[in-house]
């Protein structure tokens, strides 16, 4: 069933009884040409991907738990293109263009929203770093404007200007940023992916890799056996402990990321803000509800949960920029697995291993890049070579020096 108006007058007149499930709820067959490892937005992107764009449909995604369980679930739904370094810019400005025309080549509404996406700078410093990201930008092709005080105060007014331990002087605008609703870009792939004739195979937990003279040739699962000819591992947090049963240790950490979001609120802020004295982001639901996170928690984890000790300093960062919202509640907040690499940069690579793809690494950035992390995935699982606009995601590039440093902060997982 394709949505429109249509359909939906037509279902409205018909009480709504005749709506269908948005994918098939799969059994696994015994073999597929590509089993993506991986129900996340990652893996369904690039299953769906694998399928319209190289007419591989004899695919399979199987995730343990349930489409929308992971990551792309629980994250603050930011997308943007604003970074400095070449590896960088051309990737996510990828991204930036699939998310601008995803809702209608997948038929779904995943409710991007272009908000705008605000880093503030408090030092003349800060303001000349953000120049050149922003100069960088430009001269790749991407949106970005340097704006000063007056400017900044102009769009969002109730910030703490002159008072504040960091004044605010100004920020970086890019105007194409803004966020996606998370749960709709799970839903969309995974029922965009149906279409094509992609197995989605929830409840299906991955227990074992079947390799054979240095070939992957298999997985098994807690829903038996399933041979595959190719086979793609896209599950973020949990990266190392499926290329463990390979013998591989990839040079990653898996730590929690913390997100919040307070009780509903009139319209306050249109756009996404980042908080450039501190590791905090801002943004307001279609709900009402402010959604917002910081750092990481230092220790590394697995646990979909986190502490108080970064709780606390998220809060603090909110009360320095925002004082007002100390008048409100928060409602609920969760904890994500972020797969953080030595460099803050991502994977989209071979392994050693015949037959066996990797896409991890992606640590904060992961929901922003889902459509052109799917996109390049499927060029390299169906043609053996990178796509142009991820060749520096090479795994190797911590052995060679190669590093995608964007922070510069050097080869500290818990520091990207």
């Amino acid at each position: 069933m394709r949505y429109s108006a249509f359909s939906l007058l037509a279902q409205t007149l018909a009480g709504h009884k005749g709506w269908k499930p948005a994918w098939r709820d799969a059994a696994p067959k015994p073999e597929y040409d590509v089993l993506v490892i991986g129900g996340g937005g990652h893996g369904l992107a690039t299953a769906y991907y694998l399928a319209s764009q190289h007419g591989i449909s004899n695919v399979a995604v199987i995730e343990k738990g349930y489409i929308g369980s992971g990551n792309v679930g629980r994250n603050t739904t930011i997308i943007r293109s604003n970074y400095l370094l070449p590896g960088n810019t051309p990737f996510y400005e990828h991204a930036m263009k699939l998310w601008e025309g995803l809702e209608q080549d997948i038929n779904y509404n995943a409710m991007v929203s272009q908000r705008g996406v605000l880093n503030l700078y408090h030092s003349d410093a800060q303001r000349d770093a953000y120049a050149r990201r922003g100069n960088a930008m430009r001269l790749a092709g991407v949106d970005a404007e340097l704006l000063d005080r007056e400017q900044v105060r102009a769009m969002v007014p109730f910030f703490n200007y002159e008072t504040g331990r960091f004044p605010i002087q100004g920020g970086l605008l890019q105007r194409r940023g803004g966020s996606v609703r998370h749960d709709a870009v799970a839903w969309g792939y995974a029922r965009a992916a149906d279409r094509r004739g992609v197995d989605i195979v929830q409840n299906c937990e991955v227990t074992g890799l079947a390799i054979e003279n240095g070939r992957v040739t298999g997985v098994e699962t807690s829903r038996g056996p399933i041979k595959a000819k190719k086979i793609a591992l896209a599950v973020a947090g949990n990266s190392s402990r499926l290329t463990a049963m390979a013998g591989m240790r990839l040079p990653i950490e898996s730590h929690v990321l913390q997100a919040f979001v307070s009780e509903g609120v009139k319209p306050l802020i249109d756009n996404v803000v980042t908080y450039g004295a501190g590791h905090f982001y801002v943004s307001q639901s279609d709900k009402g509800g402010l959604v917002f996170g910081g750092d990481i928690d230092g220790y590394n984890s697995y646990a979909q949960r986190g502490n108080l000790p970064v709780i606390e300093d998220v809060m603090e960062s909110a009360m320095a920029l925002w004082p007002g919202v100390g008048r409100l509640r928060v409602l609920r907040h969760w904890g994500g697995i972020m797969d953080m690499s030595m460099d803050g940069s991502p994977i989209i690579d071979h392994t050693p291993i015949d037959g066996l793809y990797l896409n991890a690494g992606w640590c904060y950035g992961g929901f922003k890049a889902t459509p052109a992390s799917g996109w390049c995935f499927a060029h390299l699982i169906a043609r053996d070579e990178p796509h142009p606009v991820a060749t520096a995601f090479r795994l190797d590039r911590f052995a060679t020096g190669r590093v995608i440093d964007e922070k510069g902060v050097g080869a500290q997982p818990n520091l990207h």
